[in-house]
């Protein structure tokens, strides 16, 4: 039996897990992802730009929740992709997330250099060139988030490490 309390075993865990790589890279994913949807659902779009703000929200929404699951310890209670599959859940994630940022960016990239006529102190209209480039980076720093995850979690996977952590 342990000597801790549950509630101070718990935040133990929480701190560990936090404080961790993993735990770390996911946060980052959490705040450049935020970062990118509230830049472009703060402001107008259309056209390619719907793909975007679809890949920010997917995979904040996935990351959200795969970070809550692992903070609180409850993996094993997740049908089919838990227990002794959560790395490896993880890592899946973590892939598809990097892959289609990647497009994400290609469209960033694409409506930034679009919009860069109006990037001048003299045009008066709407300009969202700023914006795409705000966008466009956060696009850039959270696929970086998530290819840092991927090399971590396949070094992990190649030890033949089981867990996150």
């Amino acid at each position: 039996m342990s000597s801790q309390p549950p509630q101070s075993q718990m935040r133990e865990n929480m701190l560990k897990t936090i404080g961790s790589f993993w735990g770390i890279t996911r946060i980052l994913q959490i705040v450049f992802g935020a970062g990118l949807w509230v830049t472009i659902a703060a402001n107008k779009y259309e056209g390619s730009i719907h793909f975007v703000l679809f890949v920010a929200v997917l995979f904040w929404l996935l990351t959200l929740a795969l970070f809550f699951i692992t903070l609180l310890n409850k993996q094993d209670l997740v049908p089919l992709l838990g227990g002794e599959r959560w790395l490896s859940t993880n890592l899946a994630h973590d892939v598809a997330a990097a892959l289609l940022y990647l497009p994400a960016i290609g469209v960033m990239i694409y409506k930034t250099e679009r919009n860069s006529f109006c990037n001048l102190d003299q045009y008066k209209h709407l300009c969202l060139y700023k914006i795409y480039l705000t966008a466009a980076v956060f696009a850039c720093l959270s696929c970086c988030a998530y290819l840092l995850s991927v090399i971590h979690g396949g070094c992990r996977k190649c030890r033949g490490d089981q867990t996150l952590l």
